[in-house]
C-alpha cells in the first residue's frame, strides 16, 4: 500500500469515528446539557475558572497535550515498522485514546471540575485518591522531565538554537494578547488575524536577526525550570490561554503544510510494513503501545481536562469537540510522524541506517531529529529549503513542548494543593509553595543521569521515556476504570469505557514488570525504585477498583450522589 492511499483511510477512520462514535457516546452515555452551569460558570474566579469561547479553548487545550509525545513516540515506534504504529495511532485513539479524554472531561465537567484524583475519592474510595495523586506526581514528573531534558538539548548549539528566539517572542506576544482580550475586551476578530500575522513575524526575525544565547544543556534546563514556575502561577488568561491559542494556529499551518506537501510529493514508504524483532529493541507486544504513548492514547491527557479545560468550558455541548476532537487533531500529529520517519527518508538504506537498532539514534533528541528532518524533506516540495523546514519544524516541536510544560507544571501545581487539602499542611496549599514544589519534582528527573554502556553518566531520557510510557498508559486505564464505575452505578452504557481500560491496563502492567526486571537486572537501583513505587501503586488502585464492583456498591453510589449530584 502506498503512503497516500494509507493515510487517506486513515482520514476517513477519523471522520467516521467522530461522527458516529465519539457522538453516540456523548449522547447515550453523558446526555451533555447546555442548561447546566459549568464550573466555569459556576466558579468562575477569573484566575482559574474562566468561560472561555470554544475555538480558545479549543486551542489551548491541544496545544497543553499535543506536546513532544505524539512526535517523539511513532519516531521511535515505526522500528518496528509503520503498519504497527499507523494502526494504534489511528485506532488507539478513536477507540481508547479519545473515548478517555473526552470521559474524563465529562466527568469532571460534572464534578465541579474536580480532577481524576478527587473523583476517584468519590467513586473508588478515599486510598484511591491517596494513590492518584502519588501517580499523578510520579506521571507529570517524568513526562516534564523528558520534556526540559529534550528541549535544552534541541535549544543548544548542537541541534536548532534558531528555535530559542521565537519560541521567546511567541511568549512576549501572548501575555500582550492576553491582556487586550481580558482587560482591555478587544474582540477575538481583530486578536485572530493581527496575533497570527504578528507570530509569524516574530518568526522570522527570531530565525534571521536576533541572537541566540550559547548555553549549555543544564543551563537551559534551569531556564525551562524558571519559565515553568512563572507559568504555573500566572492567570490563565495572561500566558497559558492564548500562548496556546497561538501554538495552535503555528500547528494548524505546520501540519497543513506537512500533509499538503506530503500529498504533492507523494512518497513511497523507505521502512518495512513490520519488523518485528529489531536488534535491541524490547517485544514489539506490549511495547509498542508504550512506546507511542500520547500519539495514541495518554493518561496525562485525563489531568488536562480535568485540571484545566474543564475549568474553562463554556457550555457542555462543547466537549464532544474538545475532548474527543482534540485528541483526533492530536493523533494528525502522530500519524504526520510516523509518515515522516518511514516516507520522509530519501531511501531504504537511509532508513535502516538511522533505525539499525534500538540504540543506534542515541538519545531522544536524535529520535526526534528523525520526525524533524522527514518533515522538512516534505516541505521541500512548497518550496520551503530543507534547512528552513527543518528549523521551522523544530520550533513546532519546541513550543508544543513548552506550552505542555507549563500547562503540567499548573496541574500538578493543583495536585499538591489537593494532597495538602487531604494531609491537613496549609502551607502546601500556597500557589507559590505548590509551584515550587511541583517544579523541584519536575527538575529532579529533568536533571537526573544515569551509566551510560562507557560507564559515563548521561542524561536518562531514554529511560525516563520508558517509565513515563508505562505510568502514561496505567494513567489512562485507571481513569477509565473511574468513568467504568461512574456510568455502571448510574446505569448508563459503559462497555465502550469496559474494554479499553482492561486493554491498557493489562498491557501496561505487562511492561512494567519487564521494565523493571531490567532495571533489577542492570543494576539502576534509581529507577527499579521508581517504577517499583510506580507498579505498586498501579496494583493498589486496580486492587480498590475490583473491590468497589465487588463489595462497595452503597458507598460508590453515594459518593457519586454526593460528587455529581445525581
Amino acid at each position: 500500500m502506498s503512503p497516500l492511499l494509507a493515510t487517506l483511510v486513515c482520514f476517513g477512520l477519523y471522520i467516521v469515528g467522530y461522527r458516529y462514535y465519539g457522538r453516540r457516546i456523548a449522547r447515550r452515555s453523558f446526555e451533555l446539557d447546555d442548561s447546566r452551569p459549568t464550573p466555569a460558570h459556576e466558579l468562575k474566579d477569573g484566575h482559574d475558572y474562566v468561560p472561555t469561547p470554544k475555538p480558545v479553548l479549543f486551542g489551548h487545550h491541544y496545544a497543553s497535550i499535543a506536546g513532544l509525545a505524539p512526535m517523539l513516540g511513532p519516531a521511535i515506534a515505526v522500528i518496528w515498522g509503520w503498519v504497527p504504529a499507523m494502526i494504534w495511532v489511528v485506532v488507539g485513539t478513536l477507540l481508547v485514546g479519545a473515548v478517555h479524554d473526552f470521559s474524563a472531561l465529562c466527568i469532571s465537567i460534572r464534578a465541579k471540575g474536580k480532577s481524576v484524583g478527587r473523583i476517584a475519592e468519590d467513586i473508588i474510595g478515599r486510598r484511591a485518591k491517596y494513590l492518584f495523586h502519588a501517580l499523578i506526581v510520579f506521571l507529570v514528573g517524568l513526562a516534564m522531565g523528558v520534556f526540559v531534558q529534550v528541549v535544552a538539548q534541541l535549544f543548544s548549539s548542537i541541534f536548532y538554537p534558531e528555535a530559542v528566539a521565537p519560541s521567546t517572542a511567541v511568549m512576549v506576544l501572548a501575555i500582550a494578547i492576553g491582556y487586550l482580550s481580558y482587560r482591555k475586551g478587544v474582540p477575538l476578530r481583530y486578536i485572530v488575524p493581527v496575533g497570527a500575522t504578528l507570530l509569524f513575524v516574530s518568526i522570522w526575525l527570531g530565525m534571521a536577526v536576533i541572537p541566540t544565547p550559547d548555553l549549555s544543556t543544564t543551563a537551559w534546563s534551569y531556564v525551562l525550570l524558571a519559565y515553568a514556575f512563572c507559568a504555573s502561577v500566572l492567570p490563565v488568561w495572561l500566558l497559558l490561554q492564548p500562548r496556546d491559542f497561538l501554538n495552535s494556529i503555528l500547528l494548524y499551518v505546520g501540519l497543513i503544510g506537512i500533509f499538503v506537501s506530503f500529498v504533492i510529493q507523494n512518497p513511497e514508504f523507505a521502512a518495512p510494513a513490520y519488523n518485528p524483532d529489531p536488534s535491541g529493541a524490547p517485544p514489539i507486544f506490549p511495547f509498542v503501545f508504550v512506546v507511542i504513548a500520547c500519539g495514541a492514547v495518554s493518561g496525562f491527557h485525563a489531568l488536562v481536562s480535568s485540571g484545566t479545560t474543564s475549568k474553562q468550558i463554556d457550555k457542555e455541548s462543547d466537549a464532544p469537540l474538545i475532548g474527543y476532537g482534540g485528541m483526533i487533531a492530536e493523533s494528525l500529529l502522530g500519524l504526520s510522524a510516523v509518515l515522516a520517519c518511514t516516507a520522509g527518508f530519501a531511501s531504504s538504506d537511509l532508513w535502516h541506517q538511522h533505525y539499525a537498532d534500538w540504540n543506534a539514534a542515541n538519545g531522544l533528541a536524535q529520535k526526534l531529529d528523525a520526525y524533524i528532518t522527514g518533515a522538512a524533506n516534505f516541505l521541500v516540495t512548497i518550496g520551503i529549503p530543507v534547512e528552513a523546514g527543518k528549523a521551522f519544524v523544530a520550533l513546532v516541536a519546541v513550543s508544543f513542548a513548552l506550552t505542555t510544560l507549563d500547562s503540567a507544571t499548573r496541574i500538578l501545581r493543583y495536585n499538591i494543593e489537593e494532597i495538602s487539602d487531604s494531609i491537613k499542611v496549609p502551607i502546601l496549599g500556597n500557589r507559590q509553595v505548590a509551584s515550587l514544589l511541583a517544579v523541584g519534582i519536575i527538575g529532579f528527573f529533568a536533571l537526573m543521569k544515569v551509566p551510560s554502556g562507557t560507564g559515563e553518566m548521561v542524561p536518562a531520557g531514554t529511560a525516563l521515556w520508558a517509565l513515563f510510557g508505562t505510568t502514561n498508559q496505567i494513567m489512562a486505564g485507571l481513569t477509565l476504570l473511574s468513568v467504568t464505575l461512574y456510568l455502571y452505578f448510574r446505569k448508563k452504557p459503559f462497555a465502550f469505557a469496559l474494554f479499553p481500560m482492561v486493554f491498557m491496563v493489562g498491557i501496561t502492567i505487562a511492561a512494567m514488570i519487564y521494565n523493571i526486571w531490567l532495571y533489577a537486572e542492570s543494576g539502576n537501583l534509581v529507577l527499579l525504585l521508581v517504577g517499583g513505587a510506580i507498579m505498586a501503586l498501579a496494583v493498589g488502585l486496580v486492587f480498590e477498583g475490583i473491590l468497589r464492583f465487588t463489595k462497595g456498591r452503597d458507598a460508590a453510589i453515594e459518593g457519586i450522589r454526593r460528587a455529581f449530584g445525581d
